[in-house]
């Protein structure tokens, strides 16, 4: 878990001072990554995006994404969100410490405001995209993408839960070559 966490704020093999079980999570994160880029659902995804968001429209996917396995949680796992969300805070913030200095800081931002928690409300997903477009000066106009939400939500609802039961088979079968 803290591995796949950290993932997009390790560079390279700079990944080799962690244990191995970290690594295990970035690896796995990585070939999620790459597996979520290729997938033609998500593609489809992207297409139906505003044209407005250019090569932001793949974090904004992740993002929307985001909001449909929160708010579908119960679906995907028999554990409460506010339950796992409170764990997974707890860890995080026990380990946070031992990780990299831009993790630490969002680790800090997420449990201020329960992130995890609230991307299962539209609020909280404006919240995040409003965030995220101030962190690239207003170019990405990623704020504007809950209206994208709020028309396409039954098709991009469609869409994720298609593509998340693709996600579930493949990260198994990685998790399983991991040894993990």
């Amino acid at each position: 878990m803290i591995g796949n966490f950290i993932a997009d704020h390790i560079r390279g093999n700079n990944y080799e001072r962690f244990s191995k079980e970290i690594q295990q999570g970035i690896f796995l994160h990585r070939e999620i990554d790459t597996f979520t880029d290729a997938h033609e659902i998500v593609r489809k995804s992207k297409r139906r995006l505003h044209k407005r968001y250019r090569h932001y429209d793949g974090v904004i996917i992740d993002i929307l994404y985001d909001y449909f396995l929160a708010k579908n949680w119960a679906t995907y796992s028999e554990i409460p969100l506010a339950i796992y969300t409170d764990a997974i805070n707890k860890l995080f913030d026990e380990k946070s410490p031992e990780l990299p200095l831009k993790s630490q800081n969002f680790i800090k931002y997420m449990i201020e405001y329960n992130i995890l928690f609230n991307y299962q409300y539209k609020e909280g997903i404006a919240k995040v995209l409003n965030g995220m477009n101030t962190r690239t000066k207003g170019k990405s106009q990623m704020n504007l993408a809950i209206e994208d939400l709020e028309i396409l939500e039954a098709e991009l609802q469609e869409d994720f839960t298609l593509f998340f039961k693709d996600l579930i088979a493949f990260s198994n079968r990685k998790l399983e070559e991991l040894g993990a």
